[in-house]
Protein backbone atom coordinates (compact mmCIF):
# COMPACT_ATOMS: atom_id res chain seq x y z
CA UNK A 1 0.00 0.00 0.00
CA UNK A 2 2.64 2.37 0.78
CA UNK A 3 4.53 1.48 -2.46
CA UNK A 4 1.28 2.77 -4.27
CA UNK A 5 0.72 5.56 -2.21
CA UNK A 6 4.14 6.30 -3.21
CA UNK A 7 3.44 6.05 -6.82
CA UNK A 8 0.42 7.94 -7.13
CA UNK A 9 1.95 10.79 -5.20
CA UNK A 10 4.65 10.79 -7.75
CA UNK A 11 2.42 10.44 -10.68
CA UNK A 12 0.49 13.60 -9.04
CA UNK A 13 3.18 15.64 -8.90
CA UNK A 14 4.10 15.03 -12.20
CA UNK A 15 0.67 15.75 -13.27
CA UNK A 16 0.85 19.25 -11.74
CA UNK A 17 4.67 20.28 -12.60
CA UNK A 18 2.84 19.56 -16.58
CA UNK A 19 -0.29 21.67 -15.51
CA UNK A 20 2.21 24.29 -14.39
CA UNK A 21 3.81 24.38 -17.74
CA UNK A 22 1.14 24.84 -19.45
CA UNK A 23 -0.37 27.12 -17.41
CA UNK A 24 2.50 29.40 -17.84
CA UNK A 25 3.01 29.13 -21.40
CA UNK A 26 -0.15 30.08 -21.99
CA UNK A 27 0.22 32.89 -19.14
CA UNK A 28 3.32 34.24 -21.47
CA UNK A 29 0.92 33.81 -24.66
CA UNK A 30 -1.82 35.62 -23.16
CA UNK A 31 -0.50 38.08 -20.44
CA UNK A 32 -3.36 40.05 -18.80
CA UNK A 33 -2.99 43.61 -18.42
CA UNK A 34 -1.42 44.68 -15.15
CA UNK A 35 -2.83 47.51 -12.46
CA UNK A 36 -1.34 48.62 -9.15
CA UNK A 37 -3.54 49.78 -6.22
CA UNK A 38 -1.50 51.61 -4.19
CA UNK A 39 -2.35 52.17 -0.46
CA UNK A 40 -2.12 56.30 0.93
CA UNK A 41 -1.29 57.57 4.22
CA UNK A 42 -4.97 57.83 4.57
CA UNK A 43 -5.62 54.05 4.36
CA UNK A 44 -7.20 54.67 0.72
CA UNK A 45 -5.97 53.40 -2.58
CA UNK A 46 -4.98 54.79 -5.76
CA UNK A 47 -5.30 52.83 -8.96
CA UNK A 48 -2.10 53.13 -11.47
CA UNK A 49 -3.33 51.62 -14.60
CA UNK A 50 -1.24 51.05 -17.97
CA UNK A 51 -0.93 54.34 -19.96
CA UNK A 52 -2.36 52.87 -23.18
CA UNK A 53 -5.91 52.52 -20.99
CA UNK A 54 -6.18 56.51 -20.59
CA UNK A 55 -6.37 55.79 -17.01
CA UNK A 56 -4.21 57.71 -14.23
CA UNK A 57 -4.60 57.37 -10.49
CA UNK A 58 -8.10 56.73 -9.46
CA UNK A 59 -9.31 56.23 -5.95
CA UNK A 60 -10.63 52.51 -5.08
CA UNK A 61 -12.04 51.53 -1.86
CA UNK A 62 -10.92 48.09 -0.51
CA UNK A 63 -12.58 48.16 2.68
CA UNK A 64 -16.37 47.60 3.58
CA UNK A 65 -19.11 49.78 2.89
CA UNK A 66 -16.98 51.74 -0.03
CA UNK A 67 -17.89 51.51 -3.77
CA UNK A 68 -14.93 52.38 -6.62
CA UNK A 69 -16.00 54.34 -10.27
CA UNK A 70 -16.93 52.24 -13.06
CA UNK A 71 -13.91 52.83 -14.82
CA UNK A 72 -11.72 51.58 -11.58
CA UNK A 73 -13.91 48.38 -11.18
CA UNK A 74 -13.56 47.41 -15.26
CA UNK A 75 -9.60 48.39 -15.29
CA UNK A 76 -9.28 45.75 -12.10
CA UNK A 77 -11.69 43.03 -14.40
CA UNK A 78 -9.32 40.81 -15.77
CA UNK A 79 -5.82 42.48 -14.88
CA UNK A 80 -2.90 41.04 -12.66
CA UNK A 81 -3.63 43.26 -9.71
CA UNK A 82 -0.73 44.29 -7.46
CA UNK A 83 -1.67 45.32 -4.27
CA UNK A 84 0.77 47.91 -2.54
CA UNK A 85 0.64 48.06 1.61
CA UNK A 86 1.85 50.85 3.50
CA UNK A 87 5.05 49.72 5.42
CA UNK A 88 3.53 50.13 8.23
CA UNK A 89 1.28 47.17 8.31
CA UNK A 90 4.72 45.12 8.20
CA UNK A 91 7.61 44.00 10.17
CA UNK A 92 11.21 43.87 8.46
CA UNK A 93 13.49 41.74 9.94
CA UNK A 94 17.17 41.27 8.53
CA UNK A 95 18.32 37.86 8.31
CA UNK A 96 21.58 36.57 7.54
CA UNK A 97 22.14 33.24 6.15
CA UNK A 98 25.18 30.90 4.32
CA UNK A 99 25.46 32.10 0.51
CA UNK A 100 24.44 28.07 0.07
CA UNK A 101 20.96 28.62 1.52
CA UNK A 102 20.18 31.28 -1.91
CA UNK A 103 18.16 28.56 -3.71
CA UNK A 104 16.13 27.06 -0.67
CA UNK A 105 15.09 30.89 0.83
CA UNK A 106 11.65 30.12 0.83
CA UNK A 107 11.51 27.21 2.77
CA UNK A 108 14.39 28.65 5.14
CA UNK A 109 12.47 32.44 5.29
CA UNK A 110 9.58 30.00 6.34
CA UNK A 111 11.09 27.82 8.55
CA UNK A 112 12.00 31.23 10.70
CA UNK A 113 8.66 33.30 10.63
CA UNK A 114 7.49 32.15 14.42
CA UNK A 115 11.53 33.50 15.77
CA UNK A 116 11.22 36.47 13.76
CA UNK A 117 7.75 37.83 14.40
CA UNK A 118 4.85 37.10 17.16
CA UNK A 119 3.25 35.19 14.10
CA UNK A 120 3.44 31.84 12.52
CA UNK A 121 3.98 30.91 8.99
CA UNK A 122 0.47 29.76 8.73
CA UNK A 123 -0.83 32.97 10.34
CA UNK A 124 1.32 35.14 8.33
CA UNK A 125 2.07 36.77 4.68
CA UNK A 126 6.08 36.93 3.88
CA UNK A 127 8.61 37.76 1.61
CA UNK A 128 12.27 38.70 1.56
CA UNK A 129 14.05 40.72 -0.71
CA UNK A 130 16.91 39.16 -2.91
CA UNK A 131 20.05 37.93 -1.69
CA UNK A 132 22.35 40.91 -0.73
CA UNK A 133 26.33 39.21 -0.79
CA UNK A 134 28.00 40.12 2.24
CA UNK A 135 31.05 38.01 1.82
CA UNK A 136 32.03 34.88 -0.17
CA UNK A 137 30.59 32.36 2.45
CA UNK A 138 27.23 34.49 3.47
CA UNK A 139 24.20 36.46 2.55
CA UNK A 140 21.89 38.84 3.86
CA UNK A 141 18.34 39.43 3.21
CA UNK A 142 15.46 41.72 4.74
CA UNK A 143 11.92 39.83 5.54
CA UNK A 144 8.82 41.48 5.89
CA UNK A 145 6.13 39.71 7.73
CA UNK A 146 2.43 40.71 8.55
CA UNK A 147 -1.16 38.92 9.56
CA UNK A 148 -2.23 37.51 6.98
CA UNK A 149 -6.05 38.15 8.24
CA UNK A 150 -5.58 41.97 8.12
CA UNK A 151 -4.06 41.43 4.54
CA UNK A 152 -6.86 38.98 3.43
CA UNK A 153 -8.93 41.60 3.66
CA UNK A 154 -7.97 43.47 0.94
CA UNK A 155 -7.32 40.26 -1.22
CA UNK A 156 -10.91 39.23 -0.38
CA UNK A 157 -12.54 42.62 -1.80
CA UNK A 158 -10.16 42.84 -4.81
CA UNK A 159 -11.43 39.25 -5.86
CA UNK A 160 -14.74 40.86 -6.22
CA UNK A 161 -13.96 42.13 -9.53
CA UNK A 162 -12.86 38.82 -10.64
CA UNK A 163 -9.26 39.90 -11.56
CA UNK A 164 -6.95 37.27 -12.76
CA UNK A 165 -4.86 37.48 -10.47
CA UNK A 166 -4.07 38.97 -6.91
CA UNK A 167 -0.31 39.92 -5.50
CA UNK A 168 0.40 41.92 -2.72
CA UNK A 169 3.77 43.91 -2.18
CA UNK A 170 5.44 46.03 0.04
CA UNK A 171 9.03 47.96 0.55
CA UNK A 172 10.64 48.86 3.40
CA UNK A 173 11.04 52.56 2.09
CA UNK A 174 10.19 54.50 -1.06
CA UNK A 175 13.79 53.74 -2.58
CA UNK A 176 13.66 49.92 -1.76
CA UNK A 177 12.87 47.23 -3.99
CA UNK A 178 9.11 45.81 -3.59
CA UNK A 179 9.00 42.39 -1.21
CA UNK A 180 6.04 40.15 -3.02
CA UNK A 181 4.21 38.43 -0.06
CA UNK A 182 1.32 36.89 -1.26
CA UNK A 183 -0.02 36.08 -4.51
CA UNK A 184 -3.35 34.59 -5.72
CA UNK A 185 -4.62 33.45 -8.71
CA UNK A 186 -8.35 33.13 -9.81
CA UNK A 187 -9.71 30.23 -9.75
CA UNK A 188 -10.21 29.63 -13.52
CA UNK A 189 -9.96 25.89 -15.56
CA UNK A 190 -6.89 26.58 -16.04
CA UNK A 191 -4.94 26.92 -12.89
CA UNK A 192 -2.89 24.53 -11.50
CA UNK A 193 -4.33 22.20 -9.36
CA UNK A 194 -7.64 21.99 -11.48
CA UNK A 195 -5.56 21.21 -14.70
CA UNK A 196 -2.97 18.76 -12.54
CA UNK A 197 -6.30 16.69 -11.75
CA UNK A 198 -7.72 17.05 -15.55
CA UNK A 199 -4.28 15.59 -16.69
CA UNK A 200 -4.40 12.77 -14.07
CA UNK A 201 -8.15 11.90 -14.86
CA UNK A 202 -7.20 11.77 -18.65
CA UNK A 203 -4.21 9.77 -17.85
CA UNK A 204 -6.50 7.46 -15.90
CA UNK A 205 -8.77 7.04 -18.43
CA UNK A 206 -6.48 6.34 -21.26
CA UNK A 207 -4.92 4.12 -19.20
CA UNK A 208 -8.11 2.20 -18.31
CA UNK A 209 -8.96 2.41 -21.82
CA UNK A 210 -5.83 0.47 -22.97
CA UNK A 211 -5.99 -2.45 -20.50
CA UNK A 212 -9.51 -2.70 -21.32
CA UNK A 213 -8.29 -3.20 -25.12
CA UNK A 214 -5.56 -5.40 -24.19
CA UNK A 215 -7.88 -7.91 -22.05
CA UNK A 216 -10.38 -7.95 -25.07
CA UNK A 217 -7.64 -8.86 -27.40
CA UNK A 218 -6.30 -11.55 -24.97
CA UNK A 219 -9.56 -13.06 -24.63
CA UNK A 220 -10.57 -12.30 -28.15
CA UNK A 221 -7.35 -14.37 -29.15
CA UNK A 222 -7.78 -17.01 -26.32
CA UNK A 223 -11.52 -17.59 -28.42
CA UNK A 224 -10.30 -17.90 -31.82
CA UNK A 225 -7.87 -20.68 -30.81
CA UNK A 226 -10.38 -22.19 -29.34
CA UNK A 227 -12.45 -22.09 -32.20
CA UNK A 228 -9.76 -22.98 -34.28
CA UNK A 229 -9.09 -26.18 -32.13
CA UNK A 230 -12.61 -27.11 -32.28
CA UNK A 231 -12.53 -26.75 -36.30
CA UNK A 232 -9.40 -29.49 -36.65
CA UNK A 233 -11.16 -31.89 -34.53
CA UNK A 234 -14.66 -31.50 -36.43
CA UNK A 235 -12.24 -31.53 -39.46
CA UNK A 236 -10.51 -34.66 -38.40
CA UNK A 237 -13.54 -36.53 -37.45
CA UNK A 238 -14.88 -36.00 -41.14
CA UNK A 239 -11.74 -37.10 -42.44
CA UNK A 240 -11.67 -40.27 -40.00
CA UNK A 241 -15.33 -40.98 -41.49
CA UNK A 242 -14.46 -40.34 -45.20
CA UNK A 243 -11.68 -43.11 -44.77
CA UNK A 244 -13.68 -45.65 -43.24
CA UNK A 245 -15.40 -46.06 -46.34
CA UNK A 246 -18.17 -45.27 -48.60
CA UNK A 247 -20.90 -48.13 -47.55
CA UNK A 248 -20.49 -47.69 -43.78
CA UNK A 249 -23.33 -45.89 -42.23
CA UNK A 250 -21.43 -43.23 -40.77
CA UNK A 251 -20.28 -42.28 -44.69
CA UNK A 252 -23.82 -42.31 -45.37
CA UNK A 253 -24.80 -40.27 -42.18
CA UNK A 254 -21.80 -38.02 -43.70
CA UNK A 255 -23.28 -37.60 -47.19
CA UNK A 256 -26.30 -36.62 -46.15
CA UNK A 257 -25.33 -34.00 -44.13
CA UNK A 258 -22.74 -32.86 -46.78
CA UNK A 259 -26.00 -32.83 -49.13
CA UNK A 260 -28.48 -30.93 -46.93
CA UNK A 261 -25.26 -28.35 -46.78
CA UNK A 262 -26.04 -28.30 -50.47
CA UNK A 263 -29.68 -28.39 -50.84
CA UNK A 264 -30.77 -26.00 -48.31
CA UNK A 265 -30.53 -22.29 -48.20
CA UNK A 266 -28.67 -20.55 -45.21
CA UNK A 267 -30.90 -19.75 -42.63
CA UNK A 268 -29.07 -15.79 -42.78
CA UNK A 269 -29.44 -15.57 -47.03
CA UNK A 270 -33.30 -16.56 -46.57
CA UNK A 271 -33.84 -13.70 -43.63
CA UNK A 272 -32.13 -11.00 -45.49
CA UNK A 273 -34.01 -11.99 -48.99
CA UNK A 274 -36.78 -12.00 -47.01
CA UNK A 275 -36.33 -8.60 -45.52
CA UNK A 276 -35.60 -6.90 -48.42
CA UNK A 277 -39.05 -7.56 -49.81
CA UNK A 278 -40.88 -6.34 -46.79
CA UNK A 279 -42.00 -2.99 -46.71
CA UNK A 280 -41.33 -0.52 -44.29
CA UNK A 281 -44.86 -1.23 -42.03
CA UNK A 282 -43.94 -4.82 -42.06
CA UNK A 283 -42.42 -6.21 -38.96
CA UNK A 284 -41.65 -10.25 -38.51
CA UNK A 285 -42.26 -11.58 -34.54
CA UNK A 286 -41.05 -15.36 -35.46
CA UNK A 287 -39.35 -16.86 -38.05
CA UNK A 288 -38.93 -20.72 -38.29
CA UNK A 289 -36.91 -22.64 -40.64
CA UNK A 290 -36.96 -25.96 -41.80
CA UNK A 291 -35.08 -27.46 -45.12
CA UNK A 292 -36.84 -26.08 -47.67
CA UNK A 293 -39.69 -24.34 -45.69
CA UNK A 294 -39.95 -20.93 -44.31
CA UNK A 295 -42.74 -20.12 -41.60
CA UNK A 296 -43.23 -16.01 -41.38
CA UNK A 297 -45.26 -15.05 -38.08
CA UNK A 298 -45.69 -10.91 -37.96
CA UNK A 299 -47.84 -7.86 -38.11
CA UNK A 300 -48.62 -5.48 -41.78
CA UNK A 301 -50.82 -3.08 -42.33
CA UNK A 302 -51.39 -4.76 -46.25
CA UNK A 303 -51.10 -8.73 -45.01
CA UNK A 304 -52.73 -9.51 -48.14
CA UNK A 305 -49.84 -7.74 -50.56
CA UNK A 306 -47.01 -9.69 -48.82
CA UNK A 307 -47.82 -12.88 -50.76
CA UNK A 308 -47.30 -11.20 -53.81
CA UNK A 309 -43.82 -9.33 -52.78
CA UNK A 310 -42.51 -12.42 -51.56
CA UNK A 311 -42.85 -14.15 -54.83
CA UNK A 312 -41.70 -11.53 -56.66
CA UNK A 313 -38.16 -12.33 -55.33
CA UNK A 314 -36.19 -15.13 -56.76
CA UNK A 315 -35.61 -16.65 -53.89
CA UNK A 316 -39.05 -17.88 -52.43
CA UNK A 317 -41.69 -19.81 -54.32
CA UNK A 318 -45.52 -21.06 -53.02
CA UNK A 319 -46.60 -18.38 -50.95
CA UNK A 320 -49.57 -19.21 -48.82
CA UNK A 321 -51.35 -18.03 -45.91
CA UNK A 322 -51.02 -21.25 -43.10
CA UNK A 323 -53.39 -19.47 -40.61
CA UNK A 324 -56.19 -16.41 -40.68
CA UNK A 325 -54.99 -13.38 -40.48
CA UNK A 326 -56.50 -11.54 -37.88
CA UNK A 327 -56.23 -8.01 -36.24
CA UNK A 328 -56.17 -7.27 -32.54
CA UNK A 329 -56.51 -4.04 -30.65
CA UNK A 330 -53.56 -3.68 -29.60
CA UNK A 331 -51.71 -4.71 -32.60
CA UNK A 332 -50.56 -2.03 -35.33
CA UNK A 333 -51.74 -3.90 -38.08
CA UNK A 334 -52.75 -7.36 -39.58
CA UNK A 335 -51.40 -10.28 -37.81
CA UNK A 336 -50.21 -12.83 -40.87
CA UNK A 337 -49.18 -16.16 -40.88
CA UNK A 338 -47.05 -16.86 -44.31
CA UNK A 339 -45.27 -19.94 -44.99
CA UNK A 340 -43.11 -20.05 -48.09
CA UNK A 341 -41.13 -22.84 -50.07
CA UNK A 342 -37.23 -22.53 -50.67
CA UNK A 343 -35.33 -23.48 -53.67
CA UNK A 344 -31.88 -24.84 -53.47
CA UNK A 345 -28.73 -22.98 -53.20
CA UNK A 346 -28.04 -21.11 -55.98
CA UNK A 347 -31.63 -21.62 -57.86
CA UNK A 348 -33.34 -18.43 -58.99
CA UNK A 349 -37.25 -18.14 -60.15
CA UNK A 350 -37.58 -17.31 -64.15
Amino acid sequence: MRALAAIGALFLGWAQLIAAMIVAGIDRVISPKQVRLVEQDDGGFLLHAASADKIGALPVGLTEGETPSEAAAASLRGSRVEIRLAPRRFLFQPLELPAQAADFLDGIVRSQIDRLSPWTAATAIFGCTAPTLLNPSRIAVVVAIAPRSGAMEFVQRALTFQPASVTIVTAESAQAAPIKVFEQKARTFLDVPRLGKALVLLLAVAGAGALTASTAAWLLTNQLAEQKQEATRQIDQIRSLMRRGANSPDKAALQTLERRKYETAAATLVLESLTQVMPDHTYITEFHFDSNKLQVVGVSRDAPSLIRLIEQSPSFSRATFFAPTTRSAGDPGERFHIEVSLGRRGDSKQ
